[in-house]
């Protein structure tokens, strides 16, 4: 019997379930070896009552979303979270610098607020339930999704890159940035994308979030010795992991 997939969002633009559209040529592969009982972007109908691997997009911003999070990880032997505002909380996060009632008051301007707003700073899955693979990113890569559904269905351990991207930028020759003083968020960021931003001549943007074996401090440095400011590493962060806990 094929294993029950559900694919679900929460508060995102949905580009990453676009981006698993963008699979292809293995998407067909894919259908083949699942039953797809849910899509919330691409199917009509309801929440199955059971399902064996939940797929979730998005980040956590009202109550509701939590109490999902907790039915769903009941319900799920196996918890896939996708793309940045999933895995670190991602440009929603950005809410969580300030006082939310003060964001809220900005955007309505006095006007009512909808109750759909959200009652809570943004946050990633993980903050509300274990998650058991990630596939981190704004968007997701289609390749990196595929992979990590497969180890998924295959019951194999989830293995994140937990280096920089400074290693893949190595292996691909890019130029860094830092030596024409600007500023990339690849030596703290995790790899995995290819090095995607940096070879197309664009400075990491850190969507991928920042890569466990990170030294921050030691970043901070890089940044002074290069003539930018250290404080523009905490802006730059500011723009994907602004909810992430390892900041």
């Amino acid at each position: 019997m094929p294993p029950r997939v559900v694919v679900i969002g929460l508060a995102s633009d949905y580009g990453c379930q676009v981006q698993i559209t963008n699979t292809e040529d293995h998407l067909l592969d894919v259908l083949g070896t699942i039953d797809l009982s849910y899509w919330q972007l691409a199917l009509s109908g309801h929440l199955p009552k059971e399902y064996d691997i939940a797929i979730i997009e998005g980040s956590v911003t009202t109550g509701d979303h939590a109490e999902l999070l907790k039915s769903i990880r009941t319900t799920a032997p196996t918890v896939i979270a996708i793309g940045a505002c999933a895995v670190s909380g991602g440009i929603p996060g950005i809410a969580c610098q300030g006082v939310h009632e003060d964001h809220l008051a900005r955007v309505y301007d006095g006007a009512k607020v909808p109750a759909g707003s959200g009652g809570l700073f943004p946050a990633p899955v993980s903050s509300v339930i274990n998650i058991d693979y990630q596939v981190p990113g704004c968007p997701i890569q289609p390749d990196e999704f595929i992979a990590v559904l497969q180890r998924a269905m295959m019951g194999l351990a989830n293995r994140p890159p937990r280096e920089p991207l400074c290693a893949q930028c190595k292996i691909s020759e890019n130029a860094c940035f830092f030596e024409n003083g600007s500023a990339c968020l690849g030596l703290v960021t995790r790899t995995g994308c290819g090095a995607l931003c940096v070879s197309l001549g664009k400075p990491c943007a850190g969507c991928r979030g920042i890569a466990d074996d990170a030294n921050l401090a030691a970043a901070r440095e890089v940044f002074s010795a290069n003539g930018i400011n250290s404080n523009t590493l905490d802006s730059m962060l500011a723009l994907y992991n602004s909810a992430s806990e390892s900041r």
